[in-house]
């Protein structure tokens, strides 16, 4: 079964910063991808940032040159560090793996909130 748990957010100052760490219950380096997505409330889920088997990454313009994706397949653990947070970086953060399946594309963790104060 694949589990995907996410690290607590938080509440922080806007210009602050935050790292979050998801840490799978299988090997990472098996997925297409894995991501991170966030949703607000009455809003679609959205990519934030995302990165391939090979290490192609691909952000949300909201976020791009202040977040930064990162993976350590040995401890099947994905980061995703914010820099420069503004409160419309609010919201729910997911973790999130691609498969090469399909019956199964994607698997999610619970979500964890991140809140930015102004």
């Amino acid at each position: 079964q694949v589990q995907l748990v996410e690290s607590e957010g938080g509440l922080v100052q806007a210009g602050g910063s935050l790292r979050l760490s998801c840490e799978a219950s299988v090997m990472i380096a098996s997925f297409k991808s894995v991501g991170w997505y966030r949703q607000t409330p009455g809003k679609q889920r959205e990519l934030v940032a995302s990165i391939t088997l090979s290490g192609r990454t691909e952000y949300a313009d909201s976020v791009k040159g202040r977040f930064t994706i990162s993976r350590n397949n040995a401890e099947n653990t994905l980061f995703l560090q914010m820099n420069s947070l503004k409160p419309e970086d609010t919201a729910v953060y997911y973790c999130n793996l691609e498969t090469f399946s399909a019956a199964i594309s994607y698997y999610w963790g619970r979500g964890t909130q991140v809140t930015v104060s102004s």
